[in-house]
């Protein structure tokens, strides 16, 4: 598709996927409202959090820890997959579990876990199993409305989560970062929403650059998260392969893999979230892994994120990313909603 004549976008995308991504600001907002108000009963003194959850609903926690790191006297992890560590045991560990549908088997798994390791818990869910289990057992239990994709629904599971992490007393209150960070969606959405033709709108370039390439993304500090959303993003939307890596890691192994297979890594680009708020030797080493790339003949671009705070520029890249994988999606002809293959595989593992 022609990326300079959207006129017929229902035909390619008849489930209305940029209508998720456009909405993305107003989205953050509400999730943080909703969080805000959700029942959330007294509870034992926490020394661990656990964000037990897969994909689009895992996401939101992986970006709060990009938040929290600095400012949360309790460690965060996130966890992805059927069982809990053996550390989160007892009162003082917290288990948050989230399941977009309320039906993820690794989700509910976890949810088991928790219960029969005697930990604090809450359900985040729109409804199913998730929702119906944790009210019998007596848990907690956050509910948000939202129809389409997990992966559309990520302003949720991360406005709720840090509005939790508020109400617990973990974290200092970020409303005035929350709203600054909405409006610097809006403001680059004019930049990059549809109707922006493609000289004039990076997004759409930078879905170009992507085209016939094998896409790595970097980022390091609270663009880290970022950076797993942008390859998550890739694979959903545009049904391409794509990874993501971390700085400084990956100049300790990555940067050497730029010789073999040569006709391979001819079809290779990478992408830099940059940032003025990561640790100054970051700084640096993005730029400089970028030129090494570049001088090995491998294609590069980076994004500077937007805005004053954490929130701000990660939530900036996050849309951003958002709409590149919308329209490398459109450039492939491709239904960035339908996900043939993991809706396949889910059959196959329910019976």
């Amino acid at each position: 598709m022609d990326l300079n004549h959207l006129e017929n976008l229902t035909e390619i995308d008849p489930e209305n996927m940029i209508g998720e991504i456009d909405s993305l600001p107003e989205q953050l907002e509400d999730a943080w409202t909703l969080g805000l108000g959700q029942p959330l009963p007294q509870m034992s003194p926490i020394n661990l959090v656990v964000i037990a959850g897969m994909g689009g609903s895992a996401i939101g926690g992986d970006l709060l820890a990009g938040v929290v790191s600095d400012r949360s006297p309790v460690p965060l992890i996130v966890q992805r997959d059927y069982n809990l560590p053996a550390y989160a045991n007892g009162r003082e560990s917290l288990v948050i579990v989230s399941s977009h549908s309320g039906n993820t088997e690794e989700s509910l798994s976890a949810l088991s876990a928790a219960i029969q390791n005697r930990c604090q818990v809450v359900a985040i869910s729109t409804g199913g199993k998730l929702h119906t289990i944790a009210e019998q057992s007596g848990i907690s239990t956050w509910t948000f409305d939202h129809k389409g994709q997990p992966r559309a629904a990520v302003g949720y599971s991360f406005g709720l989560l840090l509005a939790m992490m508020v109400r617990l007393g973990l974290i200092s209150d970020p409303s005035s970062e929350v709203d600054a960070a909405v409006t610097v969606m809006r403001e680059q959405k004019k930049q990059i929403t549809t109707s922006v033709p493609v000289n004039q709108n990076p997004a759409k370039r930078l879905a170009g650059q992507m085209m016939g390439r094998d896409v790595t993304v970097f980022g390091a500090g609270h663009l880290a998260a970022a950076a797993r959303r942008w390859k998550t993003q890739i694979n959903e939307l545009a049904k391409a392969q794509a990874a993501f890596e971390f700085l400084p890691e990956a100049d300790h192994n990555t940067l050497a893999g730029t010789c073999n297979p040569e006709k391979v890594l001819e079809q290779t680009f990478k992408i830099f979230l940059q940032s003025n708020l990561d640790h100054p030797r970051n700084v640096l080493r993005s730029q400089l892994t970028r030129e090494s790339f570049m001088q090995q003949g491998i294609n590069t671009d980076f994004y500077m994120a937007k805005g004053e705070s954490k929130i701000q520029q990660m939530w900036s890249a996050v849309q951003f990313g958002d709409y590149t994988a919308y329209y490398l999606a459109l450039a492939y002809d491709t239904d960035p909603t339908a996900i043939a293959p993991i809706s396949a595989l889910k059959e196959k593992m329910s019976h």
